[in-house]
Protein backbone atom coordinates (compact mmCIF):
# COMPACT_ATOMS: atom_id res chain seq x y z
CA UNK A 1 0.00 0.00 0.00
CA UNK A 2 1.28 3.50 -0.79
CA UNK A 3 2.06 5.88 2.03
CA UNK A 4 1.07 8.86 -0.16
CA UNK A 5 -2.38 9.43 -1.69
CA UNK A 6 -3.61 6.00 -2.71
CA UNK A 7 -4.39 5.79 -6.47
CA UNK A 8 -6.16 2.45 -5.93
CA UNK A 9 -8.68 3.72 -3.37
CA UNK A 10 -11.68 3.33 -5.69
CA UNK A 11 -10.87 -0.31 -6.47
CA UNK A 12 -10.34 -1.03 -2.78
CA UNK A 13 -13.73 0.48 -1.96
CA UNK A 14 -15.39 -1.49 -4.75
CA UNK A 15 -13.91 -4.78 -3.54
CA UNK A 16 -14.17 -4.00 0.18
CA UNK A 17 -10.42 -4.27 0.77
CA UNK A 18 -9.76 -3.70 4.46
CA UNK A 19 -6.30 -5.07 5.21
CA UNK A 20 -3.37 -7.34 4.41
CA UNK A 21 -3.03 -11.01 5.30
CA UNK A 22 0.19 -12.77 4.35
CA UNK A 23 -1.02 -16.27 3.48
CA UNK A 24 -0.87 -19.00 0.86
CA UNK A 25 -3.53 -19.06 -1.85
CA UNK A 26 -4.69 -21.66 -4.35
CA UNK A 27 -4.60 -20.94 -8.06
CA UNK A 28 -8.41 -20.64 -8.10
CA UNK A 29 -8.39 -18.11 -5.24
CA UNK A 30 -5.65 -16.14 -6.97
CA UNK A 31 -7.47 -16.03 -10.31
CA UNK A 32 -10.68 -14.84 -8.66
CA UNK A 33 -8.95 -12.15 -6.62
CA UNK A 34 -6.73 -10.76 -9.37
CA UNK A 35 -9.32 -10.80 -12.13
CA UNK A 36 -11.66 -8.83 -9.86
CA UNK A 37 -8.86 -6.48 -8.81
CA UNK A 38 -7.67 -5.57 -12.30
CA UNK A 39 -11.24 -5.19 -13.52
CA UNK A 40 -11.94 -2.75 -10.67
CA UNK A 41 -8.62 -0.89 -11.00
CA UNK A 42 -8.38 -0.67 -14.80
CA UNK A 43 -9.66 2.90 -14.98
CA UNK A 44 -7.40 4.26 -12.24
CA UNK A 45 -4.41 2.35 -13.64
CA UNK A 46 -4.77 3.93 -17.06
CA UNK A 47 -5.43 7.35 -15.63
CA UNK A 48 -2.17 7.08 -13.67
CA UNK A 49 0.06 5.26 -16.17
CA UNK A 50 -1.62 5.54 -19.58
CA UNK A 51 0.43 8.48 -20.82
CA UNK A 52 3.71 6.83 -19.80
CA UNK A 53 2.84 3.50 -21.44
CA UNK A 54 1.26 4.96 -24.57
CA UNK A 55 -1.11 3.07 -26.86
CA UNK A 56 1.53 1.65 -29.23
CA UNK A 57 4.84 1.55 -27.40
CA UNK A 58 6.91 -1.22 -25.81
CA UNK A 59 8.07 0.02 -22.41
CA UNK A 60 9.71 -2.77 -20.42
CA UNK A 61 9.66 -1.15 -16.99
CA UNK A 62 9.22 2.02 -14.90
CA UNK A 63 12.88 2.84 -15.64
CA UNK A 64 11.59 3.69 -19.15
CA UNK A 65 13.60 1.01 -20.96
CA UNK A 66 12.10 0.67 -24.44
CA UNK A 67 12.28 -2.27 -26.81
CA UNK A 68 13.10 0.04 -29.73
CA UNK A 69 16.34 0.89 -27.91
CA UNK A 70 17.40 -2.42 -26.33
CA UNK A 71 16.12 -5.04 -28.84
CA UNK A 72 15.70 -7.79 -26.25
CA UNK A 73 13.30 -9.56 -28.63
CA UNK A 74 15.55 -9.23 -31.66
CA UNK A 75 14.05 -8.73 -35.12
CA UNK A 76 10.27 -9.06 -34.67
CA UNK A 77 9.19 -8.56 -38.30
CA UNK A 78 7.32 -11.59 -39.61
CA UNK A 79 7.38 -13.34 -36.21
CA UNK A 80 4.44 -14.85 -34.33
CA UNK A 81 4.58 -13.20 -30.89
CA UNK A 82 2.44 -13.71 -27.80
CA UNK A 83 2.23 -11.11 -25.03
CA UNK A 84 1.42 -12.60 -21.61
CA UNK A 85 -0.58 -10.35 -19.29
CA UNK A 86 -0.94 -7.69 -21.98
CA UNK A 87 -3.24 -5.29 -20.10
CA UNK A 88 -4.44 -2.79 -22.71
CA UNK A 89 -1.78 -4.20 -25.09
CA UNK A 90 0.40 -1.20 -26.05
CA UNK A 91 3.34 -3.61 -26.39
CA UNK A 92 1.43 -5.96 -28.69
CA UNK A 93 0.37 -3.03 -30.89
CA UNK A 94 3.97 -1.80 -31.06
CA UNK A 95 5.02 -5.27 -32.17
CA UNK A 96 2.29 -5.34 -34.82
CA UNK A 97 3.34 -1.90 -36.05
CA UNK A 98 6.86 -3.30 -36.48
CA UNK A 99 5.76 -6.21 -38.63
CA UNK A 100 5.01 -8.95 -36.09
CA UNK A 101 1.91 -11.10 -35.98
CA UNK A 102 1.14 -10.22 -32.37
CA UNK A 103 -1.49 -11.60 -29.99
CA UNK A 104 -2.15 -10.52 -26.41
CA UNK A 105 -3.97 -12.14 -23.54
CA UNK A 106 -4.88 -10.99 -20.07
CA UNK A 107 -6.88 -12.23 -17.10
CA UNK A 108 -8.85 -8.98 -16.78
CA UNK A 109 -11.83 -8.17 -18.98
CA UNK A 110 -11.57 -4.58 -17.72
CA UNK A 111 -8.02 -4.19 -18.98
CA UNK A 112 -8.90 -5.82 -22.30
CA UNK A 113 -11.74 -3.32 -22.81
CA UNK A 114 -9.11 -0.58 -22.75
CA UNK A 115 -7.12 -2.65 -25.21
CA UNK A 116 -10.08 -2.98 -27.58
CA UNK A 117 -10.68 0.78 -27.41
CA UNK A 118 -7.01 1.45 -28.19
CA UNK A 119 -7.15 -1.00 -31.11
CA UNK A 120 -10.00 1.03 -32.57
CA UNK A 121 -8.38 4.40 -31.85
CA UNK A 122 -5.02 3.48 -33.40
CA UNK A 123 -6.21 1.33 -36.28
CA UNK A 124 -3.77 -1.38 -35.17
CA UNK A 125 -6.09 -4.21 -34.23
CA UNK A 126 -4.23 -6.99 -32.44
CA UNK A 127 -6.22 -10.05 -31.32
CA UNK A 128 -6.97 -9.91 -27.58
CA UNK A 129 -7.94 -12.96 -25.54
CA UNK A 130 -9.08 -13.30 -21.94
CA UNK A 131 -7.13 -16.14 -20.34
CA UNK A 132 -5.27 -17.42 -17.28
CA UNK A 133 -1.48 -17.63 -17.76
CA UNK A 134 -1.43 -21.04 -16.05
CA UNK A 135 -3.57 -22.37 -18.93
CA UNK A 136 -2.48 -20.58 -22.10
CA UNK A 137 -5.21 -21.21 -24.71
CA UNK A 138 -2.99 -21.71 -27.75
CA UNK A 139 -1.68 -24.79 -29.51
CA UNK A 140 1.75 -26.25 -28.87
CA UNK A 141 4.46 -24.58 -30.96
CA UNK A 142 2.36 -21.58 -32.01
CA UNK A 143 4.85 -18.76 -31.41
CA UNK A 144 8.40 -17.67 -32.18
CA UNK A 145 8.57 -15.27 -29.21
CA UNK A 146 6.64 -14.89 -25.95
CA UNK A 147 7.05 -11.74 -23.87
CA UNK A 148 5.68 -10.06 -20.77
CA UNK A 149 6.43 -6.56 -19.48
CA UNK A 150 5.25 -6.63 -15.87
CA UNK A 151 2.38 -8.85 -16.96
CA UNK A 152 1.04 -12.00 -15.33
CA UNK A 153 4.25 -13.50 -13.92
CA UNK A 154 4.10 -12.07 -10.35
CA UNK A 155 0.34 -12.59 -10.14
CA UNK A 156 0.00 -16.36 -10.58
CA UNK A 157 0.16 -18.91 -7.80
CA UNK A 158 2.11 -21.50 -9.83
CA UNK A 159 5.19 -20.00 -11.50
CA UNK A 160 6.45 -23.40 -12.67
CA UNK A 161 3.18 -24.12 -14.47
CA UNK A 162 3.24 -20.73 -16.19
CA UNK A 163 6.77 -21.32 -17.46
CA UNK A 164 5.90 -24.81 -18.68
CA UNK A 165 2.95 -23.36 -20.58
CA UNK A 166 5.17 -20.71 -22.18
CA UNK A 167 7.65 -23.41 -23.21
CA UNK A 168 4.79 -25.47 -24.66
CA UNK A 169 3.44 -22.72 -26.93
CA UNK A 170 6.93 -21.72 -28.15
CA UNK A 171 8.56 -23.23 -31.21
CA UNK A 172 12.02 -24.80 -30.79
CA UNK A 173 14.63 -22.05 -30.82
CA UNK A 174 12.11 -19.49 -29.62
CA UNK A 175 12.65 -16.89 -26.92
CA UNK A 176 10.80 -15.91 -23.75
CA UNK A 177 11.54 -12.48 -22.30
CA UNK A 178 9.79 -11.18 -19.20
CA UNK A 179 10.14 -8.25 -16.80
CA UNK A 180 9.19 -8.38 -13.12
CA UNK A 181 9.74 -6.35 -9.99
CA UNK A 182 13.32 -7.03 -8.91
CA UNK A 183 13.18 -9.70 -6.16
CA UNK A 184 15.24 -7.61 -3.73
CA UNK A 185 12.41 -5.05 -3.64
CA UNK A 186 10.43 -7.54 -1.55
CA UNK A 187 12.40 -6.59 1.56
CA UNK A 188 11.44 -2.88 1.40
CA UNK A 189 8.09 -1.12 1.84
CA UNK A 190 6.34 0.06 -1.34
CA UNK A 191 7.30 3.67 -0.81
CA UNK A 192 9.24 5.90 -3.23
CA UNK A 193 10.56 8.15 -0.44
CA UNK A 194 13.36 7.68 2.11
CA UNK A 195 10.93 5.58 4.12
CA UNK A 196 11.22 3.01 1.31
CA UNK A 197 14.90 2.47 2.10
CA UNK A 198 14.16 0.54 5.31
CA UNK A 199 14.36 -3.26 5.33
CA UNK A 200 11.11 -4.56 6.82
CA UNK A 201 10.99 -8.24 5.89
CA UNK A 202 13.11 -11.20 4.85
CA UNK A 203 14.13 -11.70 1.24
CA UNK A 204 13.64 -15.43 1.84
CA UNK A 205 10.00 -15.15 2.98
CA UNK A 206 7.95 -16.38 0.01
CA UNK A 207 4.59 -15.91 1.74
CA UNK A 208 2.37 -14.09 -0.80
CA UNK A 209 1.25 -10.52 -0.30
CA UNK A 210 -2.54 -10.72 -0.11
CA UNK A 211 -5.08 -7.96 0.40
CA UNK A 212 -8.37 -9.09 1.94
CA UNK A 213 -11.87 -7.86 2.71
CA UNK A 214 -13.48 -7.85 6.16
CA UNK A 215 -14.33 -11.55 5.84
CA UNK A 216 -10.74 -12.47 4.97
CA UNK A 217 -11.51 -13.16 1.30
CA UNK A 218 -8.60 -12.17 -0.98
CA UNK A 219 -9.08 -9.11 -3.18
CA UNK A 220 -5.52 -8.94 -4.59
CA UNK A 221 -2.50 -11.26 -4.58
CA UNK A 222 1.14 -10.94 -5.57
CA UNK A 223 3.87 -13.55 -5.26
CA UNK A 224 7.55 -13.24 -4.40
CA UNK A 225 10.33 -15.36 -5.88
CA UNK A 226 14.03 -14.97 -5.22
CA UNK A 227 16.53 -14.71 -8.07
CA UNK A 228 17.43 -18.34 -7.46
CA UNK A 229 13.75 -19.33 -7.63
CA UNK A 230 13.41 -17.70 -11.03
CA UNK A 231 16.58 -19.29 -12.41
CA UNK A 232 15.57 -22.76 -11.20
CA UNK A 233 12.03 -22.42 -12.59
CA UNK A 234 13.39 -21.19 -15.94
CA UNK A 235 15.79 -24.11 -16.32
CA UNK A 236 13.24 -26.65 -15.03
CA UNK A 237 10.88 -25.58 -17.81
CA UNK A 238 13.58 -26.36 -20.38
CA UNK A 239 14.90 -22.86 -21.06
CA UNK A 240 18.45 -21.54 -21.11
CA UNK A 241 18.89 -18.21 -19.36
CA UNK A 242 20.66 -16.05 -21.96
CA UNK A 243 20.66 -12.72 -20.14
CA UNK A 244 19.50 -10.96 -17.00
CA UNK A 245 19.00 -7.21 -17.34
CA UNK A 246 18.81 -4.97 -14.27
CA UNK A 247 18.04 -1.50 -15.69
CA UNK A 248 19.69 1.48 -14.07
CA UNK A 249 17.60 4.56 -13.35
CA UNK A 250 18.11 7.09 -16.17
CA UNK A 251 19.77 10.32 -15.07
CA UNK A 252 17.05 12.64 -16.37
CA UNK A 253 14.03 10.41 -15.63
CA UNK A 254 12.07 12.07 -12.82
CA UNK A 255 8.70 10.33 -12.99
CA UNK A 256 7.70 8.17 -10.02
CA UNK A 257 5.71 4.98 -10.53
CA UNK A 258 4.42 3.43 -7.33
CA UNK A 259 7.51 2.43 -5.37
CA UNK A 260 9.85 3.29 -8.27
CA UNK A 261 11.55 6.66 -7.96
CA UNK A 262 14.85 8.42 -8.75
CA UNK A 263 15.78 8.21 -5.06
CA UNK A 264 15.48 4.43 -4.83
CA UNK A 265 16.54 3.81 -8.42
CA UNK A 266 19.90 5.43 -7.79
CA UNK A 267 20.64 2.91 -5.02
CA UNK A 268 19.29 -0.48 -6.09
CA UNK A 269 17.47 -2.08 -9.04
CA UNK A 270 13.71 -1.99 -9.33
CA UNK A 271 13.31 -4.35 -12.28
CA UNK A 272 14.69 -7.68 -13.45
CA UNK A 273 14.30 -8.72 -17.10
CA UNK A 274 14.99 -12.37 -17.92
CA UNK A 275 15.82 -13.34 -21.52
CA UNK A 276 15.35 -17.07 -21.97
CA UNK A 277 15.90 -19.32 -24.98
CA UNK A 278 14.20 -22.61 -25.80
CA UNK A 279 16.73 -24.97 -27.37
CA UNK A 280 16.14 -25.71 -31.04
Amino acid sequence: MQTTENPHAEAERTLGTSGVARKALTSAETVAANSAWWDADAGAYHQEHGEFLGVSDFVWCPESLREEDVHLLGDVAGKDILEVGCGSAPCARWLADHGARAVGFDLSAGMLRYGAAANEATGTSVPLVRANAERIPFATGSFDIVCSAFGAVPFVADLDRLLREVARVLRPGGSWVFAVTHPMRWIFPDDPTENGLRVIQSYFDRTPYVEVDEDGAPTYAEFHHTMGDYVRAITAAGFTLADLVEPEWPEHHTQEWGQWSPLRGALFPGTAIFRCLLPG
